[in-house]
């Protein structure tokens, strides 16, 4: 399980309207996810930085049982982002860019190979496999940076806006694909404005509000 206990960040300046002081408590069990939205500016990012290990909070605690994560470098963590700008390479092809997940040094083996071209299909896109980014639409771009994201292995998956640019056949499928990586007990975060999002894939809702994490819907019992 994933725990945040009163971890805190401040930033020292802030746009208006925008949230400077913040302080987040999160339970998160594996094989559950749990979505949060609030107003641009609320810390919808702040929050997944501070879990992946991209910022450093100024106090608190972050465990995943009885593991500190805040001890740990972000690529130590077990965890996997897909933020909302894709993070592709624009000069390695679509096949590398999700390679990159499962072998940073594209030393890929034949299961991995065949992983990469399963995971295409799955989105529709297993003629782009040699293509650029530079080369995709918004949305495909998208869908590449989610089979990278969902492909890899890791014990969480946080999503920030996976799914905008996509129509409802790819969402539904990618849906699936994440609803997969819960039933193997992966937890998930999912930042999202979508309501539909939300409903296939959250077990329950939070709000950030004020800098803080309110229930937006009933959590399990």
């Amino acid at each position: 399980m994933l725990i945040a206990e009163a971890l805190s960040f401040h930033y020292s300046q802030a746009e208006p309207g925008q949230t400077l002081d913040f302080r987040f408590d999160l339970r998160l069990a594996p094989g559950q996810c749990v979505a949060v939205d609030g107003p641009s500016g609320a810390g919808k990012s702040t929050l997944l930085n501070l879990i992946a290990g991209f910022l450093k909070p100024a106090s608190g605690q972050l465990r995943w049982l009885d593991e500190d994560l805040l001890a740990l470098h972000p690529w130590r963590r077990g965890v996997t982002t897909l933020f909302q700008d894709h993070n592709l390479f624009d000069h390695l092809p679509v096949w590398a860019n999700i390679g990159l997940g499962l072998a940073p040094d594209l030393r890929l083996n034949a299961g991995q190979r065949q992983r990469i071209t399963e995971g295409l299909e799955q989105v529709g896109m297993a003629e782009m496999a040699s293509r650029l980014p530079s080369e995709l639409s918004g949305g495909q771009r998208q869908r590449v940076a989610l089979v990278r994201a969902l492909l890899r292995d890791t014990r969480l998956l946080l999503l920030d806006e996976p799914f905008t640019g996509l129509d409802r056949a790819n969402r539904e499928t990618l849906w699936v694909q994440v609803e997969r990586l819960k039933h193997s007990g992966v937890a998930v975060l999912l930042v999202s404005h979508d309501a539909e999002d939300v409903q296939a894939l959250a077990d329950y809702r939070l709000r950030l509000v004020e800098g803080r994490l309110i229930v937006a819907s009933p959590a399990p019992a």
